[in-house]
C-alpha cells in the first residue's frame, strides 16, 4: 500500500474539517488557548500540514518523547532526539496532540507524560494520520485520517517533510 502526496492531503483536509467542526474544546467561560502540538518527527510533520489547512491557524508546538518512553531500553534512542518546543503556556490550554500512526499507545503516553511537566492542560485531544491499532494502552484517537489492518510484521511508514508519503513497509529490528 502507497499513499502519494494527493492522497495524504485529502486525509489532512478530511482531518482538518473534522476539527474545525468540533469547534471550541473549552466550556462556555473558558478561555484557553487551542494549540496543536505535534510529536517529533512524523506528528510534527502531520502537525504543521494539518495547520496550514485550517481556516485559522493554531499555535503550532513540538515535542520529542523519547526521553519519556517505558520502553526506549528496548527500542533503543533515535539518532536525533529534538528539544521540545511549546511556544505558548500549556497550563489550562485545550492541546491537540498529533502524531502520524498510532500503534500501541506508548508514544502518546509518553508525549502526555512530558507535557505534564510543562503544566497542566486543560484537555487533551488525539489526531493520528493513521491508526494501525495493536494497541498495548487504552489509548484512542478523536480524529484519525485512516484506520487500517495490518499483519503484526508490516507498519505504516511516513515520509516527509515538504511532501508526505506514506506506504506500508516490512518491521525492522522488532520495531
Amino acid at each position: 500500500m502507497h499513499w502519494n502526496p494527493e492522497q495524504i492531503d485529502s486525509l489532512l483536509r478530511d482531518m482538518a474539517s473534522s476539527l474545525e467542526s468540533m469547534g471550541s474544546m473549552g466550556g462556555a467561560d473558558d478561555a484557553g488557548t487551542t494549540a496543536l502540538v505535534g510529536i517529533e518527527s512524523g506528528g510534527a510533520w502531520v502537525a504543521r500540514a494539518l495547520n496550514e489547512r485550517l481556516s485559522t491557524p493554531l499555535p503550532l508546538g513540538f515535542l520529542d518523547a523519547n526521553f519519556y518512553r517505558d520502553d526506549f531500553e528496548k527500542r533503543g534512542l533515535k539518532k536525533s532526539i529534538k528539544p521540545s518546543k511549546l511556544p505558548f503556556d500549556v497550563e489550562g490550554a485545550h492541546l491537540i496532540l498529533v502524531d502520524d500512526v498510532l500503534m500501541t499507545g506508548r508514544t502518546i503516553r509518553a508525549a502526555m507524560n512530558e507535557l505534564f511537566d510543562f503544566g497542566r492542560p486543560a484537555s487533551i485531544r488525539l489526531m493520528v494520520l493513521f491508526d494501525i491499532g495493536r494497541r498495548e494502552l487504552p489509548i484512542r484517537a478523536d480524529i484519525c485520517g485512516e484506520v487500517l489492518s495490518l499483519p503484526a510484521d508490516q507498519r505504516v511508514e511516513l515520509s516527509g517533510p515538504d511532501q508526505l508519503e506514506a506506504s506500508v513497509q516490512a518491521v525492522r529490528n522488532g520495531h
